[in-house]
């Protein structure tokens, strides 16, 4: 299941129609609107995880909050470039992934490190599916498959234990094939 689960959520036809640069603009930029107002709520809770954090983890997941904040600054920049409205109000799959992340707040320390592992590594996987270089959005894939990014995943990796979180990475996989789902020209 959890295997279905990974593929669905790695290798979804959003990923294809951008690898492909087939997707519709408006589609493209519905979820990167979407994942902006995403990536804030992970940056607060992974704020609120760095402040309970074991020692050994402290430096991992502020380093990790440092990079939303430069993310947040790159998405603004991203927009004022393309011109999209980022001042979007969360569809249904963003505020239900703000849900999870409400809940994941009242897990355990090993539980919530592992989910933001699972979110984190499912969008490294993602995005290396969408990679080509003859695709128009070559510069956003790039950017989030740079190396930097995939060092910072395996350090999450260290810290969790997915074997132990069946549950939690199955709800998050949901999550992100939901999130993909969302960018169709039929969400709303």
């Amino acid at each position: 299941m959890l295997d279905d689960l990974w593929a669905a959520a790695t290798r979804h036809q959003f990923l294809h129609s951008v690898r492909e640069g087939t997707i519709a603009p408006s589609a493209f930029h519905r979820w990167l609107a979407q994942d902006a107002v995403f990536v804030a709520d992970l940056l607060a809770f992974q704020a609120r995880l760095l402040a309970r954090a074991h020692r050994d983890a402290q430096s991992t997941l502020a380093a990790g909050c440092v990079a939303l904040v430069a993310e947040l600054d790159w998405f603004d920049e991203q927009a004022a470039v393309a011109d999209i409205d980022m001042n979007q109000a969360p569809l249904p799959a963003t505020l239900a992934y703000r849900d999870l992340l409400a809940r994941l707040d009242g897990e355990d320390f090993p539980t919530a490190i592992t989910a933001l592992w699972v979110i984190e590594e499912v969008y490294l996987r993602a995005w290396t599916t969408a990679a080509s270089d003859s695709s128009p959005y070559r510069e956003f894939v790039e950017h989030w498959t740079d190396p930097g990014f995939a060092a910072y995943v395996q350090a999450l990796r260290n810290l969790a234990a997915p074997a132990a979180h069946e549950q939690v990475t199955a709800e998050i996989l949901s999550h992100e094939i939901a999130f993909w789902d969302m960018a169709s020209a039929d969400a709303g």
